[in-house]
């Protein structure tokens, strides 16, 4: 977000720059709308929505109520400004990303995947078993116990194939390769998966398409074969 210094120009007021500039001024909502000719609830709505941009006839009133105000004013305006911008840069920096373990079961020549539903109606997905890593657990802890979960198989991770940001969902994926345990495969998570079932490793491509496959998890399955 652009941070005008002080004696500057402001390009476009929003309410967050007519909600710094009162402050700066230090006054109240009833003293800020008679200076540049609102009513409170005007003020009011800026201080709600600080991303709207104000009206052309107000931008002009702003910038004269800004251009007049003494160099202490505009020194605590430009101060205010950067403050709102280090706490919204610190919100950005605490978002912690979305990490999901994805499990690559392998049995024999075949691996394990599930058909998820899409969000369109009638649409389908095939994907490998998958589920969200929360705060504390371990990824590949959270393949194994995801996989069974959604499939009925019990599975050990023989090794983590990699990560990456995943292209369609930005999320940060990290893929485990497993072993075949016991079980027999069965969709237990009706809601989301029409259903779960091994394939031949060397058709994975017939049900995901190669480009939308992390590269490993090719050279894995064809190690498999």
């Amino acid at each position: 977000m652009s941070q005008p210094a002080r004696d500057t120009v402001i390009d476009q007021w929003t309410g967050r720059h007519a909600i710094a500039l009162q402050a700066a001024l230090r006054m109240s909502q009833d003293e800020l709308a008679a200076l540049i000719g609102v009513a409170k609830r005007t003020i009011a709505s800026w201080n709600e929505r600080p991303d709207i941009v104000i009206r052309p006839e107000l931008q002009r009133a702003l910038d004269t109520a800004y251009e007049r105000a003494a160099e202490p004013v505009k020194l605590r305006f430009a101060r205010q400004l950067k403050a709102d911008d280090d706490a919204e840069a610190q919100a950005v920096s605490n978002v912690v990303a979305l990490t999901v373990a994805i499990a690559i079961v392998v049995k024999d020549a075949e691996v394990l995947l599930v058909c998820r539903r899409d969000a369109d109606p009638g649409g389908l997905d095939w994907q490998f078993p998958a589920g969200i890593v929360k705060p504390g657990a371990k990824p590949a802890t959270v393949a194994s116990r995801e996989t069974l979960a959604e499939t009925g198989i019990h599975c050990s991770v023989r090794t983590e194939l990699g990560a990456r940001i995943h292209p369609l969902t930005g999320v940060n994926a990290r893929y485990f390769l497993c072993d075949y345990l016991a079980g027999e495969v069965e969709n237990r998570d009706a809601v989301e998966n029409a259903s779960a079932l091994w394939v031949p490793s060397q058709r994975i491509t017939r049900f995901i398409p190669e480009e939308r496959i992390y590269a490993p998890i090719l050279r894995a399955l064809e190690g498999e074969q």
